[in-house]
């Protein structure tokens, strides 16, 4: 049985972040990979592999920092969002993943909606700022984007393809830099705004 994790929202690091295998226990974790390595067309094991990790790392900053990320729309790719999908699935494992491996011990709810549907909604400067605001989170809590992480991002992929921004670019981002900048253009076609809802 898991040590539940601590309930903390602070920006210090006690540790390095956990792995998706260790946030997922290696038996879940295999299992998601190989039910991905196995859908007709699939990429290499090393791509679903990154794309896990990417997944468990977004649920990681949504349950650690719900007071900055909580309710908003964090896009992602859609390759992140079956991911999660099919964890929820899993409702035991799922509830025990969220309440005792994360940091924030808590339900993390999923609701998906296109971005292109999302940018209508606040607006696309508002779509921009909020999705620019775990940047800086990410970076605190693994390290600069690589580029086994970059496809799997909507918008840091956004700003390194359109905007020419280099990785070591993106990872000097604070939430100071919240430009409304990228919000005059559009993201990947495969964009998904991932909703984790606000607890109660």
């Amino acid at each position: 049985m898991p040590t539940p994790a601590a309930n903390t929202t602070s920006d210090t690091a006690t540790g390095p972040a956990p792995t998706a295998e260790q946030l997922l226990g290696p038996g879940l974790h295999d299992e998601v990979v190989r039910h991905f390595t196995a859908k007709p067309d699939a990429p290499s094991e090393t791509t679903v592999r990154h794309r896990v990790r990417e997944c468990l790392r977004y649920l990681y900053l949504v349950s650690r920092h719900p007071d900055r990320l909580g309710g908003l729309f964090l896009p992602v790719e859609q390759d992140l969002d079956e991911i999660w999908h099919y964890l929820i699935l899993q409702t035991r494992q799922y509830r025990e993943l969220c309440e005792h491996r994360l940091p924030g011990g808590h339900f993390i709810h999923h609701r998906s909606i296109s971005y292109d549907a999302y940018q209508e909604a606040p607006g696309r400067e508002t779509a921009a700022e909020e999705a620019l605001r775990w940047i800086p989170l990410y970076t605190a809590a693994f390290g600069p984007f690589d580029e086994d992480a970059l496809p799997h991002w909507t918008i840091v992929r956004f700003l390194h393809d359109e905007f020419g921004l280099a990785l070591p670019e993106l990872a000097a981002l604070t939430d100071a830099a919240q430009t409304p900048g990228p919000a005059t253009g559009k993201p990947g076609q495969d964009g998904t705004a991932a909703r984790p809802q606000e607890h109660t």
